[in-house]
Parts: structure tokens; sequence; C-alpha cells
């Protein structure tokens, strides 16, 4: 029977995750100990987002939770703790960032996270935590009658992509006498196995205890994992044997690998590592 074998909070934006083994599911994503997936982010001082498409050190950023706190830790550089407490209106200055074609509101939070991010990214910028009274959905488009609220990611609650179609594209790099990739390079928040090879794309829904997610846009791949999220170094690109066989007219004949999920119930409903699911085909 398929199983969730990986669950991975990205606290901030583009820096390391964290693999769990059980997390809250909530309609913007996973969560733990109140902290929310994407829940921060680096901006620049225009305000616009940061990420490792244009700053692959953002890979060595490690974020680690403890009780009402989260410490940030980088290569050379002391530990920096950010509080995780839900905020009191009006305790944190904000301002206006913008992420893809959103403008939304976020707490900044303050001048020494600021320092330290600027010091290890190697310019001006500035960590802002998402404002919970601001909305963001996911495109209608994609979860038609649904509202997917997100934070800041790209524009989805959630990523899933299945062992199996990792595991076939390993096969095809191995092929080439190349190495093979783990799945941190795709930056997923939930894994599944025991299915066929992007077996994904096709699911109707996913049911995990009282919790129903369901899958509703292929993800359309960016440079990043060509990044090595250990060293923050480029290479090997699967990009080039991605191009061979993933490319998906849904998303106007973009490289696809995972796809994009939204939680349609069971808002607070807890998913463990090694959990059973059943698997909806949607045809």
């Amino acid at each position: 029977m398929p199983t969730i074998t990986t669950l991975t909070l990205y606290p901030i934006k583009s820096c390391a995750g964290i693999d769990l083994p059980a997390a809250t599911v909530t309609a913007t994503g996973l969560s733990h100990q109140h902290v929310h997936d994407r829940e921060w982010m680096v901006v620049d001082s225009a305000g616009q987002f940061l990420s490792q498409r244009s700053h692959a050190v953002m890979a060595l950023i490690v974020p680690l939770l403890q009780a009402d706190a989260m410490t940030v830790h980088a290569p050379d550089m002391p530990p920096l703790e950010i509080a995780t407490a839900a905020l009191p209106a009006g305790s944190l200055p904000t301002m206006t960032v913008q992420i893809w074609d959103d403008s939304v509101t976020a707490h900044d939070c303050g001048g020494q996270a600021a320092d330290w991010f600027s010091r290890v990214i190697g310019l001006p910028c500035r960590l802002v935590r998402f404002d919970p009274a601001c909305k963001r959905l996911a495109s209608k488009k994609w979860t038609g009658d649904s509202d997917a609220p997100t934070r800041f990611s790209d524009g989805f609650p959630m990523l899933l992509i299945s062992q199996e179609s990792l595991d076939d594209l390993n096969r095809k790099l191995q092929a080439q006498g190349r190495a093979a990739l783990p799945m941190n390079r795709f930056r997923p928040n939930i894994v599944i196995d025991g299915v066929a090879a992007f077996e994904e794309d096709f699911l109707a829904t996913i049911r995990a205890g009282a919790a129903c997610l369901q899958p509703v846009k292929p993800c359309a791949r960016c440079p990043v994992p060509s990044i090595d999220q250990a060293t923050a170094e480029h290479g090997p690109d699967p990009m080039d044997i991605l191009m061979t066989y993933r490319a998906n007219p849904r998303v106007d004949g973009g490289v696809t690998f995972g796809i994009n999920t939204i939680l349609l119930e069971g808002d607070g409903e807890i998913l463990r590592t090694g959990q059973e699911i059943e698997v909806e085909l949607a045809f």
C-alpha cells in the first residue's frame, strides 16, 4: 500500500528544510511547533524575494526549531535566534514585499536578522515574516472552486513527489554514467512510496487518515535541482535528461517533476512518515 516516506518543512523560503517524523497539515501547508512552511522569506532592499535561483548559498542556511524559537546556522557565522511565537498586533513594523506577481504585507524581522542574512548572502537584504492578516491564494486556474491559501511558497501550499519518480530519473542518469541525485534537490514537502513512477501526476486525491489532499498542478522546474543542497555548488544538472521525457503540455511544455498539492479536508490533522495512504486516480 502506498505510504508517506518523508515530510519536510521549509521555514525560510529557499533555505534548508527540516525533515520531520510527523507534521501538522494545514490549508497553507505543513507546520510543526506552530512554525509554518515558508513563513519567512529573505528580500532585497527593494522588497523582492531572494532564492537559490540567483543565490545558491541560501542552501547552506539551516534552520533548527526549539520551543518558541528557531536557530539559524550558516558556515562561519554565529547562530541567529529568531522568535517563532505568534506576533501581537503591531509588535513589528510591516513592509510590502514582492513574490512573483504578488505584492503582500510582511513583518520586518529587524536589524540583527538583516545584518546576519546580508553577510551570508553577500548583499543588503532583510528577513521578513508572513503577515497572517494577509491573504494570498494559489491560482484558481488550477484549484478550481477551492480557495487554497499559501504563504511564501512559489504558488501552492505543498509539493509532493513519489520516490518512484526519482528512482526513474536516477536510472536514466546512471545509464549515462552519472551520479544519482537525492530527493532534496527537488525540495518536496511530501514524498510518497508505493505508486508507479509519475503516478502523482494523475491522482485525483490522496487520503491520509482524515486528511484529503488534492494534486492540482505539475511543478515546472527551475534551475534549483542543479544545486547541491549540501554544498551550494552547481551540478550535475538533471534538466537535460528531464527534457527528453518530462516536457508537459499542461504547463506550456515546461519540464515538470512533482505535483503542487492543496488540502481539501482535515486542516490540523497529523501526517506521519510510514503512514499508509489511499490514492485515487483522476481517470
